[in-house]
């Protein structure tokens, strides 16, 4: 069974320095499919980075070099484990204000009255 993390779990990842984080992953180079010159088919510079703690994968073919593309992935995960490490925003019920519903239905009236003008006449019932 997968272990689920708390925000501070996260947050203790995403301090960690370059490297340390960068031992904590498992990085495969593949061959980049898509748009490009004929090095896109030649070599294996796309890189896949998965950090192996939390599980979390990401990709990246935005350069040419392998070297590059690890740097990016490892901006990536570290970008991940911060937007994870953040409590969620509390979320509070509202209601829509008397005027906001107003305008709703009055819009609603014209749109229905834009559609009775566009029906032959004598087809009213």
């Amino acid at each position: 069974m997968e272990k689920r993390f708390t925000y501070q779990d996260y947050a203790s990842f995403a301090h960690l320095g370059s490297s340390e984080l960068a031992r904590q992953c498992v990085a495969e180079a593949f061959r980049a499919t898509g748009p490009g010159d004929q090095g896109v088919n030649t070599t294996d510079s796309a890189v896949r980075m998965r950090h192996v703690p939390t599980g979390i994968t990401v990709v990246s073919r935005e350069s040419r070099s392998q070297l590059q593309n690890r740097e990016r992935c490892l901006e990536k995960i570290h970008a991940e484990l911060l937007r994870r490490s953040r409590r969620p925003k509390k979320r509070h019920a509202t209601k829509p204000t008397r005027a906001s519903v107003r305008r709703r239905l009055d819009e609603k009236g014209r749109r229905g009255a834009v559609k009775r003008l566009r029906r032959r006449p004598g087809m009213d019932e």
